[in-house]
């Protein structure tokens, strides 16, 4: 290419429309590579800069990164990878500034008296929020040494996503949904855990777990069509699992025996009840199936005396 063929930093400058110190910039950052220098040492720059000076402004212009430009300048099939991974991130961005937008308007609309205490609720979790209290919560509370994959099927179906697009009151819930976990006492083991979570009462963990996932499945039909705690395979099912994993056998003075356990154990009502706040109607929380499950124990085992 001969020297007259070439532009000096200025010329392309004038050329793209840009200022000599945006070349500079972008040549300085290995994007815009000069084809050679004058005898004085200034960069010259052949036409095909011209170019590649449109595309990184092109690509400027949707805010990518600059590394990220050099990538799809560079690299065969990067624009796909790099787009994918802007819309990854603006989606968060963007989930974010509507988490901001509800979090503002529950502070707007409510009486001045409460905007404190929302407040103070509000400045507990990041927006949008992270889930991750939640799930620390469960391992907590589970007993220790469950199998992964059993801890990690309990918290899918206990842990209630962020919505995307939430309203007010449900960044309210969430807000006292995780100051719930983060409160004293809640996921400790030891004397806040239930009977059966307890190594020294004899129980099998695993196998209470495996068998309760089945009867909350069975107990949700009848929840969702708002039928009475009654028998049935559900119930049954319910006490086999805190049976087999005793070790012992499903008889009249066991379902007594549990009825008065489970009466006694402590309780996180206040979780599922704001976890209801959050999920899918349809899908009745865990909560629910055992409160519904422990009434038809009750109202069984209270028959004789009836």
């Amino acid at each position: 290419m001969s020297a007259d063929s070439m532009w000096s930093i200025g010329e392309l400058a004038a050329q793209a429309g840009v200022t000599v110190k945006t070349v500079r910039f972008y040549s300085d950052r290995g994007l815009l590579p000069e084809a050679a220098r004058s005898a004085g040492g200034h960069r010259r720059y052949g036409p095909e800069a011209l170019d590649r000076l449109r595309m990184i402004r092109s690509l400027r212009t949707l805010d990518l990164p600059v590394p990220d430009v050099g990538r799809v300048l560079d690299e065969e099939g990067a624009l796909e990878d790099v787009i994918a991974g802007q819309l990854r991130e603006l989606g968060t961005r963007m989930a974010a500034l509507r988490w901001r937008e509800a979090a503002l308007h529950l502070l707007q609309d409510c009486a001045p008296e409460d905007r404190a205490a929302r407040l103070r609720l509000i400045g507990g979790m990041s927006t949008p929020p992270s889930t991750a209290p939640l799930a620390r919560f469960w391992r907590q509370w589970l007993p220790p040494r469950l199998p992964a994959r059993l801890t990690s099927t309990i918290i899918e179906h206990a842990v209630p996503q962020p919505p995307a697009d939430p309203t007010p009151a449900q960044v309210l819930t969430f807000a006292r949904l995780h100051a719930f976990v983060s409160g004293p006492c809640h996921g400790g083991r030891g004397q806040h855990q239930p009977t059966a979570h307890r190594r020294d009462e004899g129980y099998r963990p695993t196998v209470l777990y495996d068998g309760l996932i089945e009867a909350y499945a069975l107990a949700s039909p009848p929840l969702l069509t708002h039928r009475a705690p009654h028998e049935g395979q559900a119930l049954d099912c319910f006490v086999a699992a805190y049976a087999h994993s005793a070790g012992t056998r499903d008889t009249p003075a066991f379902r007594r025996r549990l009825s008065g356990m489970l009466a006694a154990d402590p309780r996180i009502d206040r979780y599922w009840h704001l976890t209801a706040e959050l999920t899918d109607p349809s899908q009745p929380t865990a909560g629910a199936a055992h409160d519904w499950l422990c009434a038809a124990l009750d109202a069984q085992v209270a028959e004789p005396a009836a």
